[in-house]
């Protein structure tokens, strides 16, 4: 079959409902594309627990997020936040400034510590509380949970007074105890 045919009409294609479904695309994407959100402009109506400065940055009331929620919390020097869970969520924490000790269990028997560059993850309905653990510097954090809504449920639970260490124990952080 050759290239030529006997039909006339115009083969370049000049349609006008195309450009502007495109357009609409673009403008589409301009507004409900990436979202930046300012450091600055963190928003602190959360649900709070004591002891701890939570702000959104990522949540549905700013940006629709659907699936996600993000945010930074602040911990004063050896503060102690109240026993708390996170519902249905999973949440992840991302030490990035000073010292976090972050105990867990029915009656938080359980603890480990964690540093900049370290991630912390909490299941959902873990009962657990973030301790700041320096005496001098405030602990900073990022905190990513997995639905676009906050959820913090305040716990009644009395710490006990000797809890048990977990050791961080992974292919970079070895048992001390372990044999060489």
């Amino acid at each position: 079959m050759s290239g030529s045919h006997d039909h006339p009409h115009d083969h370049s294609h000049h349609h006008s409902h195309g450009d502007h479904a495109h357009g609409h695309d673009l403008d589409r994407w301009k507004h409900d594309g990436i979202r930046v959100i300012p450091g600055n402009q963190l928003d602190p109506n959360v649900p709070s627990t004591a002891g701890m400065d939570r702000k959104a940055a990522i949540n549905f009331a700013r940006v629709g997020a659907q699936k996600l929620w993000a945010g930074t919390v602040t911990i004063r020097p050896d503060a102690k936040t109240g026993a708390h869970h996170h519902g249905h969520l999973e949440s992840i924490i991302y030490v990035v400034k000073g010292k976090a000790r972050m105990r867990w269990g029915e009656a938080l028997q359980f603890t480990a510590e964690a540093g900049p560059g370290d991630f912390i993850f909490v299941p959902p309905y873990v009962p657990h509380q973030e301790i700041n653990a320096s005496p001098d510097e405030v602990l900073e954090c990022v905190l990513v949970r997995s639905d676009g809504e906050a959820v913090a449920i305040n716990l009644d639970i009395e710490p006990v007074e000797k809890p048990e260490t977990v050791l961080w124990v992974d292919p970079v952080h070895r048992d001390p105890a372990e044999k060489k």
